[in-house]
């Protein structure tokens, strides 16, 4: 490296005109040589000793900051490398100095196998030494298996294996047994809940409870406030009230790991998980050191760096061409959307994966890790585009690095993959019908619509990663609602499903109460052609399903008479039943229309791939689990509701700590 790293300096002075490495009144061919060899090798020291410490003091830095930081610290450490030269100083331009160290750093990641992350010997040699420096300042590793449980965010079953027949998962088709080969897992669909998203599936397969969360976004009226699942302030509120409700920390409780999801699960070791990104001291720059472990290697944070300005630009060539192309169903792609991805599918990923490899070579017990990326792209591009299939295929990349990291680990380990829930393609409801569901409330309310529609925010959980990278403040009172009239509605989206709640009755209001303030809003709602359901609240009944044509269907009949659910398929009534039984369920719940032969949904939101409702593909995730480990469910039995996949995981930790094991290699045998 030190070689091929002084031939790189050598032919970048040639090249660059504001890099000299001999001196004005001209210098012999061995002086610079000489010059180059102990310049790039001053430059490889610094990098190795001095470059960790900077990146551990810059932890208060944004995690989007430091990587812009990336080029600008390289080009530093080259200006020292030349200055403290005793032979002969070099010179270099500040701009020519960043030049040079980005070029020095990826051809010697390039050399050292360190610039890919994936099947990488000297990058897995150098996580391993670090952990075996963990190892042996902690508790011996325990001989049982290990479970590693990746989350590929909004992965859907039908998507799983479609880019499995179409090759674009070769690591996912050998687990299987597709091409021939011997199978080691298999696959298991199973049926989210009513709300299909991140939030409420994440806090139930971690926590064992996602009681009380009937959407991505709702009000509370005790607390005048809106939930969001990606706040940080909500997301530590959710996560409280699940360990409350199911009695224990969570799934990673013991010796467990957290990266990169939405909650802890319990676990000590935690890393950009939102529940805890709105702390300042604490956990939370504990969380933040997740940074440090990918960006202390300069090699790593020039690679990402670089990656991450090749994603944004093929973000703006897709969108442009699918303009182009007059491609429909399309949202705007625009503004900082492009950086969102490009964070998604490139920084979190890297960052996220190394945690986790570091977590197997450490040894730990239990590791759940969330991969977004194929769900951020998805909301823009759709669930089955082009640019869904290109990251699907760095995701099984991914994948495979985590599989090859295992023949590291100090103990043998279970890789489980699964999905927290899936999209469903199809239009919004506002380029459908050039209006959006707050519009079309208040025309049935009687009041006033504004001419030009307004968007709602994404629900794409990558936009909280950014946030909490950005540590961009959190605003306590952003989410309290201020009613400038009394009699206003709330109304909020998540995917296709709606909300909408009266802030000025402290109670959830019935259908009658509902008829006799707005006789129109119902009605109007139930037989809107891009509305499948509603579900309110009745004083005679309990609760019933609303539907077109007057269609009022008691919860207690749906079994007999599915009416408007019909189109939903099995499962869809048990899942309204129990949402209704939760204390912030809205005065009216809103399911958009749902085309079965298509499988098609109309998002309330501005994207044509979403989730958080019934409808389609959204609703059936994956689970992908060793065969080794007991079946998820009894055959013929349908795995529901993510506090069902909770408990499924939680006996498969039981089972490897019942478990026996292979006998432990030896450091020296391991390393060699």
């Amino acid at each position: 490296m030190w070689a091929v790293s002084t031939l790189t300096m050598l032919v970048l002075a040639g090249i660059l005109p504001d890099f000299r490495l001999r001196s004005a009144d001209g210098s012999s061919a061995t002086d610079i040589a000489v010059t180059a060899a102990l310049g790039a090798g001053a430059f490889g020291l610094l990098s190795a000793l001095v470059w960790p410490l900077l990146v551990r003091l810059l932890l208060l830095v944004p995690a989007l900051v430091l990587g812009l930081l990336v080029f600008f610290l390289n080009g530093a450490l080259l200006w020292v490398a030349l200055r403290v030269n005793p032979v002969e100083r070099g010179s270099a331009a500040p701009e020519t100095a960043v030049v040079v160290a980005a070029v020095m750093s990826a051809v010697a990641s390039a050399t050292g196998g360190a610039l890919a992350v994936r099947d990488d010997d000297a990058y897995r040699r150098r996580l391993y030494r670090l952990a075996d420096r963990r190892r042996r300042s902690g508790p011996p590793c325990p001989a049982t298996p290990g479970t590693v449980f990746v989350q590929l965010d909004g992965v859907g079953h039908d998507v799983l294996l479609a880019a499995v027949d179409k090759g674009l998962m070769p690591t996912v088709a050998r687990w299987l047994g597709t091409g021939g080969d011997r199978p080691t897992h298999r696959l298991t669909p199973w049926r989210t809940d009513w709300s299909s998203q991140t939030g409420a599936s994440q806090l139930g397969i971690l926590h064992g409870s996602n009681f009380d969360v009937p959407a991505f976004r709702w009000y509370e009226k005790a607390r005048r406030e809106v939930m969001v699942c990606n706040r940080p302030t909500s997301a530590a509120e959710l996560q409280a009230r699940a360990i409350e409700h199911s009695g224990h920390a969570g799934l990673l409780a013991e010796d467990g790991a957290s990266r990169g999801n939405l909650f802890g699960g319990g676990a000590d070791e935690q890393a950009l998980v939102l529940s805890i990104a709105a702390r300042r001291r604490g956990p939370a720059a504990r969380s933040r050191a997740g940074y440090f472990a990918y960006f202390s290697d300069p090699a790593n944070a020039v690679r990402t760096a670089l990656s991450f300005v090749a994603e944004v630009g093929r973000e703006i060539g897709q969108s442009v061409r699918a303009r182009i192309r007059g491609q429909r169903p399309r949202v705007s792609r625009g503004g900082l959307y492009p950086l969102v991805r490009a964070f998604a599918t490139v920084v979190e990923r890297d960052v996220v994966t190394a945690a986790v490899m570091g977590d197997l070579l450490a040894g730990r017990s239990a590791v759940y890790a969330d991969l977004v990326a194929y769900d951020e792209v998805a909301h823009h591009s759709g669930p089955t585009s082009r640019d869904t299939e290109q990251v699907l295929r760095r995701l099984d990349r991914a994948l495979a690095l985590i599989e090859n990291v295992t023949e590291h680990a100090p103990r043998p380990y279970r890789i489980v993959v699964l999905s927290d829930h899936g999209q469903s393609p199809g239009e919004t409801f506002r380029s459908r019908y050039g209006l959006t569901l707050g519009d079309l409330v208040r025309a049935g309310c009687g009041l006033p619509v504004p001419r030009r529609a307004r968007r709602t925010h994404s629900g794409a959980e990558a936009r909280a990663a950014v946030r909490a990278a950005l540590r961009r403040p959190v605003e306590e009172g952003a989410g309290h609602y201020r009613p400038s009239r009394g009699s206003e509605p709330v109304v909020l989206a998540s995917g296709n499903l709606g909300l909408v709640s009266f802030p000025d009755v402290p109670h959830r209001m019935t259908k009658e109460e509902i008829d006799a303030r707005h006789p129109a809003l119902l009605p109007t709602l139930a037989n809107h052609p891009g509305i499948g359901f509603l579900l309110v609240r009745s004083e005679r009944h309990g609760g019933v399903v609303l539907g077109a044509y007057g269609a009022e269907i008691p919860l207690d009949d749906l079994d007999d008479n599915p009416g408007p659910l019909a189109p939903f398929g099995p499962g869809a009534a048990d899942v309204v039943r129990r949402t209704h039984t939760f204390p912030h369920t809205a005065d009216i719940m809103v399911n958009s229309f749902h085309d079965p032969a298509d499988g098609e949904v109309l998002a309330f939101e501005e994207q044509i791939g979403s989730h958080g409702g019934l409808g389609g593909a959204q609703s059936r995730p994956f689970l992908l689990s060793p065969l080794v480990v007991s079946a998820p469910v009894p055959e013929g039995t349908e795995l529901t509701g993510a506090e069902q996949v909770h408990h499924v995981l939680r006996r498969w930790l039981t089972e490897a700590d019942e478990s026996g094991t292979r006998p432990l290699p030896d450091h020296r045998e391991r390393a060699a």
